[in-house]
């Protein structure tokens, strides 16, 4: 899916949340997708720890707090219409960014498990410059994962800063999708740290919190 397909979607209609500094004042912003079972108040609380003044928060809310009902491994189209509507929500608070006066290279993704999923998959799929993406126990969507499928003509992140940060043994998230996932990105010139935590499980540690605290900063400082 890119960025001009229309979607009407479960999550189309859902609300918007937001945190940090108000959007009419920001000079960039975090896109925060949740996890499964989770909610995007969630993410706004996460968000407050590497939080920096000028960085507005808008965090999509997922209908029954699900993106999609299986495995992010199983087949797209089991995934369908959740997958689509989803991405379409990334979008929509992108535009909501840029409708603020915000140009994506100042709009970071940050999402955890399925929303680390939704956006890779968004960055992947709509490549470009942004702000940064940081994917917490997640990856690629789909039973597996073919470059080509991705890097279709000048397919180009332009350096985006991505951070990739899972456990080597999580048990939703197999660390050879997080090696693929950062080999699809690095592919498409995105500046890619990937870092994998032995016996961590699924969650997010101190380490992560740092590494993506300094990559919000980098936004307002630039």
């Amino acid at each position: 899916m890119s960025a001009d397909d229309r979607v009407d979607g479960p999550h189309q209609g859902q609300p918007l949340v937001t945190g940090g500094t108000a959007l009419e004042d920001a000079e960039a912003a975090l896109v925060l997708t949740h996890g499964r079972g989770a909610t995007a108040q969630g993410m706004i609380q996460l968000a407050d720890e590497v939080h920096r003044e000028g960085v507005a928060f808008l965090a999509p809310q997922a209908a029954r707090k699900t993106w999609y009902p299986n495995s992010f491994l199983e087949p797209v189209e089991r995934n369908e219409p959740g997958r689509s509507s989803g991405l379409r929500a990334i979008s929509d608070a992108i535009d909501e960014a840029n409708d603020a006066g915000i140009p994506t290279d100042r709009v970071m993704l940050v999402g955890f498990s399925q929303g680390a999923c939704l956006a890779s998959e968004y960055v992947a799929r709509n490549p470009r410059r942004y702000g940064g993406l940081a994917a917490l126990s997640g990856g690629l969507i789909g039973e597996s994962v073919d470059p080509d499928d991705y890097l279709e003509g000048d397919a180009d992140l332009e350096g985006t800063p991505a951070f990739l940060g899972c456990s080597d043994v999580d048990p939703h998230i197999p660390a050879e999708r997080v090696h693929e996932t950062a080999d699809v990105l690095e592919s498409m010139s995105a500046d890619l740290t990937k870092r994998l935590y032995e016996g961590m499980g699924h969650g997010v540690n101190e380490d992560e919190l740092e590494f993506v605290s300094g990559m919000v900063a980098a936004l307002v400082e630039n």
